[in-house]
């Protein structure tokens, strides 16, 4: 796991204005910025070129107001919401970032396993916690998940949101939403053909569409009716592509 200082932050890559693609903020015009290094390392991720330590050399040590200078840039000064993603966002100092876009009327939403809390997820306005299930091979830590929704309290909108390839994930996600009945849930099927890490790859679209249709009914046939099943649109519209 790799740290920025505490007056910097690692950042992957800064892009948009583009829409959210996926959960309780999707189809939302968003600019991303993606930080650097990750405490996971799941078996299907997506973004490996902000995870894997051999590209730390791609990561950017930036200050808050450097970060800042970009997202206004993109965003025109124009504020919209700002996605704090990776890797996993949580490692790094985000909290002057978000006391800096608040003072100019941005909002700010986070992505995160929930493997780390931090006094900061309650100056957020989305929290998206997104366990990972069985098949990441990744072991879910449920107290300092708990830690994290205690953590944001009553500050954000806090969501949990699962990636889902099979029945054993499918059960992971009811087991942990059933400890936590007040988030709202958000289920979406997983990608089996991520980009590589040095790369973007082809998806596998009819794939991801048979495996939605299975989520679909696997929610209807267990009667699990707060859950929202829904696609990661980015990779329907643009399939692996970054800065997208």
């Amino acid at each position: 796991m790799m740290e920025a200082s505490s007056s910097t932050v690692l950042v992957s890559e800064i892009f948009g204005p583009t829409i959210q693609g996926e959960g309780v903020l999707i189809g939302l015009p968003t600019v991303f910025v993606r930080t650097g290094g990750c405490d996971y390392r799941c078996s299907w991720c997506d973004s490996l070129h902000a995870v894997e330590s051999r590209f730390r050399h791609d990561w950017k040590p930036m200050s808050t107001e450097d970060i800042w200078s970009e997202v206004t840039r993109l965003s025109g000064g124009k504020p919209l919401t700002v996605s704090l993603s990776g890797g996993n966002p949580a490692i790094q100092p985000l909290g002057a970032l978000i006391d800096r876009g608040h003072g100019e009327g941005y909002r700010f939403a986070l992505e995160t396993q929930g493997s780390l809390a931090r006094p900061w997820f309650a100056r957020l306005d989305t929290l998206v916690l997104s366990p990972k299930p069985p098949s990441s091979g990744m072991v879910c830590d449920l107290a300092v998940l708990g830690e994290c929704v205690a953590a944001a309290g009553e500050g954000p909108q806090t969501v949990l949101k699962f990636v889902v390839f099979d029945a054993d994930d499918f059960a992971f996600a009811r087991n942990v939403a059933a400890r936590f009945p007040a988030l709202p849930v958000y289920l979406q099927p997983g990608n089996h053909t991520p980009p590589p890490a040095d790369g973007e790859g082809n998806v596998d679209i009819d794939g991801l569409t048979e495996r939605m249709r299975w989520l679909v009914d696997a929610v209807a046939g267990e009667r699990w009716f707060s859950a929202r099943v829904l696609p990661q649109l980015h990779v329907m519209l643009w399939g692996n592509r970054r800065g997208v």
